[in-house]
C-alpha cells in the first residue's frame, strides 16, 4: 500500500469534500487529536476525519480511497480499550458518529433496524419503551456505538443466559473496501442462505468493510429481576458457588465473580462498611415472571448459604438491583483510584479453570511485583485480569509488564482459553496472534484479507501485520507491539 503521505492532506480533503461536502469533512487540529487514540495507550494523528451521514458518503470514501491506496480507519464511539480505531499509519478516519439514527423498532418482527452510531443504550431505551429488549450490555453502553459493538463482537455481564452481539445481528447492510455495498441477511429469525457473511463481518475489527446498517434481534423483555450479592471467605469457595449453581439447573443472566485486591480497592474508595469481610464477592442475577423469580431467588439463597457465603445481600426488585450494579461498576473507579496504570485484560478460560486462574495471577503477581486485580464474567469464564503496572512510561517497567502478559497469554492458551473475549485484537494484542490462532487459521484470515481488501486500505498495521511479511505467510510475534506509539497513562 501506498503512503498515504503521498497524497498531501490538502488535496485529500479536497477531494473528498468535493465527493460528499465540505461539512463532513475536517482537518482542525483538535478534531484530528480527539480521533487519534481510544482508551489504550496508543496515538497516531490521522491525515484528516471524514464524518459520515449515510452509505453513500461511506462509499464513496472508500472507492476514492481503494483507488488511490489511501489508509481508512472506521471509528465509532472510540472507547474501545485494544487500539482497535488508532489510525497508526495516518490517511482518512472514517466516523460513523453522525449515522446515530434508530430507522425502526418493530415488535412484531422482534427487530430493529438501526445505524452503525446509534449508542447501546439508546437502543436497549427504544426498546424497553415498547415492552421488548436488547440485551447485549458491555460495561460501556452509555457511551459505546452499535457498529463499534458488532466490529468487536462485544459481550457483556448478560452473555452466559442471552450470548454475545453476534446472536442477535440479523442482517448487515456493508460497504466493501472497493466501495460496493453488500447486504446480507434480513428481518427473517432464520435464514441459511450462502456462507454465514454476517457472522464474518461481526467481530472483523473494521478490516473487512464498513457496517452502515444493521438488523439485531429483540426479545420481549423479562417481566422481573432479582438478584444476590454474596461474600466468601475466599475466591476458591465463590467459584464452586458458581458450579453449583448451574449444576442446580439455574441459568441466571448474570455470574459476577470478584478477587480480594478488586474488593480491598473498592473499600478505600466506598468505605469498609459497603462490603462485608470476606476475599470473594460474587453477583447472581435471575430474570422472569415475578412468581417465579422470586421463588427462585428463595432456592438460591438457601444454595449460596449452603456453598459458604458469609453474607448474602438479597435484591428482589429493580431498584435494588440497580443499587448492586452501581457497586459493580464502581471497580473498575476503584482500581483507576489506586493510581496504577490498569491493563485490562479481558482473557476467557474454561468455567472450571476460575480457581486457577486465581492462582496463577497470585503467582505472577509475586514473581513481577505487579499486583493483579480480577474480577468478571465467572458464568462464561470471561474474567478481567487487570495488571496494575506503575510508571507504564518507563521502558524497564513496560518489559516486565510485558514479560508478565506473555506469561498469562501462554498459560491462557496452555489451558484452553483466549486472549479475547469482548474488546478484540486491535494493536493491544497483536504479539500474540499468531499463537492464538496458528500457522492455517492465520492463513485463512489473510485469505479473507485480500479477497476482500486486496489493498489493504481497511484499518492497517492491526493484528493481520503481525502475521504477514508481506506475501501472506506467517513470521515471528512482535516483541513489543506497543513500543513505536506514543504511550499515554
Amino acid at each position: 500500500m501506498l503512503n498515504p503521505a503521498s497524497i498531501p492532506s490538502n488535496t485529500l480533503a479536497a477531494d473528498l469534500a468535493a465527493l460528499i461536502g465540505a461539512d463532513k469533512v475536517s482537518m482542525a487540529a483538535e478534531v484530528l487529536a480527539s480521533h487519534a487514540t481510544d482508551k489504550w495507550s496508543a496515538s497516531q494523528l490521522p491525515d484528516l476525519v471524514v464524518f459520515a451521514e449515510s452509505t453513500a458518503d461511506v462509499a464513496a470514501v472508500l472507492a476514492y480511497a481503494h483507488a488511490r491506496r489511501v489508509a481508512v480507519t472506521t471509528r465509532g464511539a472510540g472507547v474501545g480499550y485494544v487500539g482497535g480505531c488508532v489510525p497508526i499509519q495516518g490517511g482518512i478516519v472514517l466516523s460513523t458518529a453522525r449515522m446515530n439514527r434508530i430507522l425502526g423498532i418493530h415488535p412484531e418482527d422482534g427487530v430493529a433496524v438501526v445505524q452503525p452510531g446509534v449508542i447501546t443504550l439508546a437502543l436497549q431505551e427504544a426498546a424497553h419503551a415498547v415492552g421488548w429488549d436488547y440485551p447485549p450490555d458491555p460495561a460501556s453502553l452509555k457511551e459505546c456505538s452499535i457498529g463499534g459493538n458488532i466490529a468487536t463482537n462485544a459481550g457483556g455481564p448478560r452473555c452466559l443466559k442471552y450470548g454475545v452481539t453476534r446472536a442477535y445481528v440479523l442482517g448487515l447492510e456493508v460497504v466493501l473496501a472497493d466501495g460496493r455495498v453488500l447486504r446480507s441477511g434480513g428481518r427473517t429469525h432464520k435464514n441459511k442462505t450462502g456462507f454465514d457473511l454476517i457472522g464474518l463481518f461481526t467481530g472483523s475489527e473494521g478490516m473487512l468493510g464498513v457496517i452502515t446498517e444493521a438488523t439485531l434481534r429483540l426479545i420481549p423483555r423479562p417481566a422481573s429481576r432479582g438478584m444476590f450479592a454474596a461474600v466468601f471467605p475466599d475466591f476458591a469457595l465463590a467459584a464452586a458457588a458458581v458450579q453449583a449453581i448451574l449444576n442446580a439447573g439455574h441459568l441466571p443472566s448474570a455470574l459476577e465473580i470478584t478477587d480480594a485486591f478488586t474488593l480491598a480497592a473498592a473499600r478505600r474508595r466506598l468505605g469498609p462498611e459497603v462490603f462485608p469481610p470476606g476475599d470473594a464477592y460474587l453477583i447472581v442475577e435471575i430474570d422472569g415472571r415475578p412468581a417465579a423469580v422470586q421463588a427462585e431467588l428463595d432456592e438460591l439463597h438457601s444454595l449460596l448459604a449452603a456453598c459458604g457465603a458469609t453474607t448474602i445481600d438479597r435484591a428482589p426488585d429493580e431498584t435494588s438491583c440497580e443499587r448492586i450494579w452501581q457497586l459493580r461498576r464502581e471497580f473498575s473507579y476503584a482500581l483507576r483510584d489506586t493510581g496504577l496504570t490498569k491493563l485490562n485484560e479481558d482473557i476467557v478460560v474454561p468455567r472450571s479453570r476460575l480457581v486457577e486462574l486465581v492462582e496463577f495471577a497470585r503467582l505472577l503477581e509475586a514473581d513481577t511485583g505487579i499486583p493483579i486485580a480480577c474480577f468478571g464474567h465467572a458464568g462464561d469464564g470471561n474474567i478481567h485480569t487487570n495488571l496494575m503496572v506503575g510508571n507504564y512510561a518507563d521502558p524497564a517497567v513496560r518489559e516486565t509488564a510485558l514479560g508478565a502478559l506473555n506469561r498469562l497469554f501462554a498459560w491462557v492458551l496452555a489451558h484452553g482459553g483466549a486472549i479475547t473475549g469482548e474488546h478484540g485484537v486491535g494493536l493491544a494484542k497483536k504479539a500474540w496472534i499468531n499463537d492464538a490462532l496458528g500457522e492455517v487459521s492465520m492463513d485463512v484470515h489473510h485469505a479473507l484479507k485480500r479477497a476482500l481488501d486486496p489493498h489493504d486500505i481497511l484499518n492497517p498495521g492491526k493484528f493481520l501485520d503481525a502475521a504477514d511479511d508481506g506475501t501472506g505467510h506467517p513470521k515471528e510475534p512482535l516483541i513489543d507491539s506497543v513500543s513505536s506509539f506514543t504511550l499515554h497513562p
